[in-house]
């Protein structure tokens, strides 16, 4: 007779034969330990081993009883008749597909060591040494699929033992096992395929086992994860045919999320993927910001070209008229004629003034305001309002630009635009010689501000000043003409026909008033015209400095980040001309900023103009060198660079060096894109704070500003006013002007506050006092209305006109005796490239103001979140036209009306909801 395979005797020959005896103690503490289980345990235990001894048994008679043992028990229960050999080998799977049933429907969501996996744990090694000696059969497989899953707690670190046996095993459902066997799985496959590059082994094995667990993740929402693995195995291509209508926008946020922290070309070819799911699923808004975010206009051709809506189309056309870049529209894009000229009337932003003010009535601050309603000094004790009534040329000069800036947009004021028959007589004409020579370019200028957008009536009534015999106001009414034309195009071209003439005039301050219009109002646009005519300018060995500093910076608006190579060399040729003394001059520093700016965010295009700036004179070589780079990662959040740059800043350098200015604001210019690199930045700058020589202290302000531009962090505020009061006189200028740029647009009452008080402490100073103005003009920026921030929807695109006009006013302000207190002030009007309303307007299929419900409130980061997580809070409920500060997400408040725009920012076209129905 056969032994029992079941009786204690049999099993007990074999453990002596193959187990050490364990030390009594030992034997003490597993009694111990079995007694510490509860009934139904110990029966899964001892149930558990059972099957171990049964399929690792070498003893080939106790094996044989043991199958004739289950022959007889299934031969009982379900056949009738005897049992051939192959069903006995069926009855040792049933085994092992037992045990693999216990081992699964405890794996299936993991919390922690399931039961199973405990009490193998002790015989993970003697099946896998049982393994190698089996003859091949599906047995064995069925015994690989169980040590894989075995693996997932037992394998030694860095084997990968769960995908080998996965890779042995049978090919059944990977998701069987559970979501943590399959993530387990996912960590080895990443590891052995990086390993098979370098050996540069095959991987198609692997390839099929990444189909599987995309596929699985992708259906039990672990999209992040799924991503992740596709990313490793360098094969995102995968992703666009997992991807399904529940889930392809919790995917794409995912990558497009993913993209800020890759390096190049990943980044690229992730956004790629994005755009391509976006597309497969006809959401063009959101292909479109990927489109414009890559700067590829091809892709935004073929979102026009597939999508059929005419009312999307227009949606499209706000979110590029928002983004600032020209575009010109097509037959293939858009067919009819008249369609296609209401569309480009969108992108050239001529509907920017009437929404501006629609929102101005909305939130009734139609009514003009003087600097002095600005000031407050009835605020202040006696000495400081008394200081501020002297009516001296540098405080009206002061108050030209407050007014410029508190005005902006809105048409009317009360200094500039009051008509001639007035009680005054004629105050703008007497406020325009309150102030003195290049002072009255400023304040002529100051009416193309005030007119803002608004290109037909600003023309007409900046005309009257072309006809002064006053050069200084006649530079500024070219100056005023180009700001009127900002961020506007217009089929007619105003503004070359205007100021295309005085380029080439005899006088440098009228030359140098249309050369910088020219650069307002086509910046961005790669406009051919004019760069013939600037570049001839840069090549004139006669010019003087000043009109070529200029002649540069406005070709760089032109070209900004167009990498234009005539342009580059231009601007290369006449830095070579400068003599030894002028580029000692503050003035030629703007030269390399020009040639910065046609590289701006472009990455690794400048590297052979840097490799040219190195033969430069070495008095301007690093300068340019750091600018180069600095406007070349711009917005990129490269953190390699940042570290490059702040390795320059650490050095204690002699006193004429002036590179470390520009590597401190390209600092804050490359960290600015993300949240994250934005916080580390500002605390790296507090550290340079504290050691840095006093160049690099004097740009840090400018750097803080930059980093929080329209956004008040009250830790940023903090610092800054303690800046405020330096004893270096530089450094507190700067540091106030900073206040006045994070504080850009916002009213904040705490920034007003500190200004106030500074303007009382500066009260003897004329230079600190000036710049204490500028930033009260700068806080109530469009009464409150307007932003600087060059990012937008969402902070997810970097408008590059934007920030090419701030950083031009960063780095004249690194010099700031030199340019703004000297005869240059009217640089401070390069901020109007960054000037935007920030607004939600919404508006109905015929493109009139449409007042909705909005919920408001903080944005909340949302990536990788399952379900439908809310996306704001702390919100409140109000009717468009809203406000949006920064960090604010609107969301409609009502199913009436379905939004074209993913993004409320802007403009945004609501369609009625067909579906919608009244509640009684």
């Amino acid at each position: 007779m056969a032994p029992d395979p079941n009786s204690a005797s049999g099993s007990g020959t074999r453990d002596e034969a193959t187990v050490k005896v364990p030390a009594k103690d030992q034997k003490k503490k597993d009694e111990k330990k079995d007694e510490d289980l509860s009934e139904e345990d110990l029966a899964l235990k001892q149930q558990l081993e059972l099957y171990v001894e049964r399929v690792q048994d070498t003893d080939p008679g106790l094996q044989k009883a043991a199958l004739e043992s289950m022959r007889q028990f299934i031969a009982l229960q379900i056949f009738s008749t005897p049992v051939d050999s192959f069903l006995l080998l069926t009855v040792l799977i049933n085994s092992i597909t037992g045990w693999a049933q216990e081992i699964r429907t405890s794996t299936s969501s993991m919390t922690s060591v399931p039961k199973p996996l405990k009490f193998l744990r002790p015989h993970y090694g003697t099946l896998k040494a049982y393994y190698e000696i089996m003859g091949e059969s599906d047995l064995k497989k069925y015994l690989a699929d169980i040590l894989s899953v075995l693996a997932l707690t037992m394998s030694a670190e860095g084997e990968r033992e769960s995908l080998k046996f996965r890779l042995l095993g049978s090919e059944g459902d990977i998701g069987s096992w559970g979501h943590e066997y399959v993530r387990n799985l996912a960590g080895e496959i990443s590891q052995e395929y990086a390993k098979r590059q370098t050996e540069e082994a095959p991987i198609d094995d692997l390839m099929e086992l990444v189909q599987q667990i995309v596929a699985f993740h992708m259906k039990h929402n672990a999209e992040p994860e799924a991503v992740d693995l596709l990313m490793e195995v360098e094969d995102l291509d995968l992703l666009v045919e997992h991807v399904d209508s529940t889930n392809f926008k919790r995917t794409c946020l995912y990558l497009t999320s993913a993209a800020r922290y890759l390096p190049g070309p990943d980044d690229i070819l992730v956004l790629d993927i994005a755009y391509m799911i976006y597309l497969k699923f006809d959401e063009y808004p959101n292909a479109l910001q990927i489109a414009l975010f890559l700067d590829n206009l091809q892709y935004v051709k073929q979102i026009f070209t597939s999508c059929d809506d005419l009312l999307m189309k227009k949606q499209f056309c706000y979110i590029i008229a928002r983004h600032g870049i020209e575009f010109e529209l097509d037959d293939d894009m858009v067919v009819e004629d008249e369609d296609r000229y209401a569309l480009q009337d969108i992108i050239n932003n001529s509907k920017l003034s009437e929404g501006y003010l629609t929102l101005a009535r909305d939130i009734e601050v139609m009514e003009p305001k003087s600097p002095e309603d600005i000031y407050k000094a009835h605020l202040l004790d006696g000495r400081a309002s008394a200081g501020a009534s002297v009516d001296s040329a540098r405080q009206n000069l002061a108050a030209t630009f407050v007014n410029a800036f508190v005005n902006a947009g809105f048409g009317q004021d009360k200094l500039m635009t009051v008509p001639a028959d007035a009680s005054s007589g004629g105050a703008s004409g007497n406020w325009l010689f309150k102030n003195k020579e290049h002072g009255k370019a400023s304040a002529a200028a100051s009416l193309g501000m005030i007119l803002l957008w608004d290109v037909d009536s600003g023309l007409a009534q900046i005309d009257k000043y072309f006809h002064s015999s006053d050069s200084h106001v006649i530079a500024g009414a070219l100056l005023g003409v180009g700001i009127v034309n900002c961020n506007i195009n217009n089929d007619c071209d105003p503004a070359l026909a205007l100021l295309g003439d005085y380029v080439n005039k005899e006088d440098p301050s009228i030359r140098i008033g249309a050369i910088m219009g020219l650069g307002i109002s086509y910046a961005g646009s790669q406009n051919d015209q004019i760069r013939f005519k600037l570049t001839a300018i840069l090549n004139d060995a006669k010019a003087p400095l000043d009109v070529i500093a200029f002649t540069a910076i406005s070709l760089g608006l032109i070209y900004v980040g167009s990498c234009n190579e005539e342009v580059a060399q231009a601007i290369i040729f006449a830095l070579m001309d400068r003599s030894e003394s002028e580029l000692g001059e503050p003035l030629t520093r703007l030269l390399p900023l020009g040639l910065g700016l046609l590289y701006l965010g472009k990455q690794e295009s400048v590297e052979a103009t840097a490799e040219v700036s190195k033969t430069f004179n070495e008095k301007i070589r690093k300068y340019c060198d750091m600018t180069l780079l600095s406007c070349a990662y711009a917005g990129t959040g490269n953190v390699l660079k940042v570290q490059n740059l702040l390795g320059h800043c650490a050095q204690h350098l002699e006193k004429g060096e002036t590179h470390q200015g520009p590597a401190v604001l390209g600092i804050a210019m490359v960290a600015m894109a993300e949240e994250l690199g934005l916080e580390m930045a500002i605390r790296s700058l507090e550290h340079l704070l504290q050691y840095g020589e006093q160049n690099i202290r004097r740009a840090i302000p400018l750097a803080l500003g930059l980093l929080c531009i329209s956004n008040p962090k009250v830790n940023v505020m903090d610092t800054l006013s303690r800046l405020s009061h330096d004893t270096d006189s530089e450094v507190a200028m700067a540091a106030v002007i900073s206040l006045g740029l994070i504080g850009a647009g916002t009213n904040n009452a705490r920034i007003a506050g500190m200004l106030r008080n500074l303007s009382s402490y500066y009260y003897k100073d004329a230079n600190l006092l000036f710049c204490v103005r500028i930033a009260q003009g700068l806080v109530h920026l469009g009464k409150g209305l307007l932003t600087l921030n060059p990012f937008h929807s969402d902070r997810f695109l970097l408008s590059p006109v934007a920030l090419a006009g701030i950083t031009t006013l960063l780095f004249a302000c690194l010099d700031m005796k030199a340019i703004i207190l000297g005869k240059y002030h009217y640089v401070l009007y390069f901020v109007v490239l960054a000037m935007q309303p920030r607004m939600l307007l919404t508006v109905d299929e015929n493109l009139k103001p449409l007042s909705v419900p909005v919920r408001v409130g903080q944005a909340v980061d949302v990536v990788g979140q399952a379900g439908r997580p809310k996306t704001i809070t702390g919100f409140q409920t109000h009717s468009t036209p809203v406000l949006l500060a920064a960090g604010d997400r609107a969301e409609l408040a009502t199913e009436k009306y379905i939004p074209l725009s993913p993004i409320l920012e802007g403009f945004v076209i609501l369609k009625e909801n067909p579906d919608y129905k009244e509640d009684n």
